[in-house]
């Protein structure tokens, strides 16, 4: 079948030489033309520590989809960060940006006509947003998470971004003095990567994957890691065969796919906010999903395993011991997660 079934639109008709000059002039060349373009859109931008190094990856992506034989042409969209702006009337603009985020990637896809797409995400609202533009194109799609922060440290305890409401508190009692409080925000986050527990990032990248609409264990890597630079390898060679096999979002994101979603939320104990992120996701391909879904594979689904907030450890600690498919296996052993 035909790999470029929606650039050749501009790549191969004469009746668009403006078209074809422009993208001579971004680099292209005469194999390049008849090659299938994929759209690598990227939530990177710097003032959050969760997408700070997004625009890194989909630079690797983009040279292994060139690699694996595609164009890999890149674009950005927004992102809001819900760990800055809580608290303020900055989070009345969280959940809009999932729609605007959406909004943007459909756009820029339809209008450029690229015929795959492979999002890199790191927050909240960018992964459903993301798939939700994905869901609206029914094309070839991946998404790429950016990967989990690994923990802060002082004094040999272990910090997440919790770790920085926690000390606040514990200074208002008089149990540590505003020096020692000073140490432990400038410690609770070391650096690139989304929040380590299972909030929200987590939690989607988490559901998102038992989706099949990222690459497996993805959602269980660290961002700056080996293993995630791995991941962009891996999204390049596999969006070729999406392409190749005509794979959509509509023939992988099922009922029954999104019953894995809950399944795996529900085991980690993720965020309430993925019911309404899936619910949205459903509603945009056509899936019957409803509240009541939730409640009745609640009532029959375990919780495995003990993670923050409500636990004790970190994604860092889930990755170190085999990450997510481990429990996805339990999981099917246990209630019967459709395979």
């Amino acid at each position: 079948m035909e790999l470029n079934k929606h650039s050749k639109r501009l790549t191969q008709d004469e009746s668009q030489p403006a078209s074809q000059a422009m993208l001579y002039a971004v680099g292209l060349t005469d194999e390049d033309m008849s090659r299938a373009q994929v759209g690598i859109a990227s939530t990177g931008y710097d003032g959050n520590p969760c997408n700070m190094h997004l625009n890194n990856l989909a630079a690797e992506v983009k040279v292994e989809s060139k690699i694996a034989g595609l164009v890999g042409l890149g674009f950005n969209t927004i992102g809001v960060s819900d760990g800055i702006s809580m608290g303020t009337s900055g989070m009345n603009y969280s959940l809009a940006s999932r729609d605007i985020i959406a909004d943007s990637i459909e756009t820029v896809m339809n209008a450029q006509s690229y015929d795959a797409l492979i999002s890199v995400v790191g927050c909240d609202k960018n992964m459903p947003g993301a798939v939700i533009a994905m869901l609206r194109l029914n094309r070839p799609s991946i998404m790429m998470y950016g990967g989990t922060i690994a923990s802060g440290n002082y004094k040999g305890k272990k910090l997440n971004i919790v770790s920085a409401f926690e000390a606040l508190g514990q200074k208002m009692a008089g149990e540590i003095e505003e020096d020692e409080y000073r140490e432990i925000i400038k410690r609770a986050i070391p650096g690139a990567g989304a929040c380590g527990g299972m909030y929200t990032a987590n939690t989607m990248a988490s559901a998102i994957e038992a989706l099949g609409m990222s690459l497996p264990n993805s959602s269980a890597q660290e961002a700056i890691s080996d293993v995630k630079l791995n991941d962009c390898n891996r999204a390049g060679a596999a969006v070729v065969e999406l392409v190749k096999n005509d794979i959509k979002p509509s023939d992988i994101m099922t009922k029954k796919a999104f019953e894995n979603a809950i399944k795996i939320v529900i085991t980690l104990g993720g965020s309430t906010n993925a019911v309404l992120h899936l619910l949205a996701m459903a509603h945009t391909i056509g899936v019957d999903l409803q509240l009541e879904d939730f409640t009745r594979i609640g009532s029959e689904t375990p919780m495995l395993a003990d993670l923050k907030p409500s636990g004790r450890f970190l994604m860092s600690e889930l990755i170190a011991i085999g990450g997510l498919q481990p429990l996805m296996k339990m999981l099917l052993d246990a209630c019967h997660l459709h395979g």
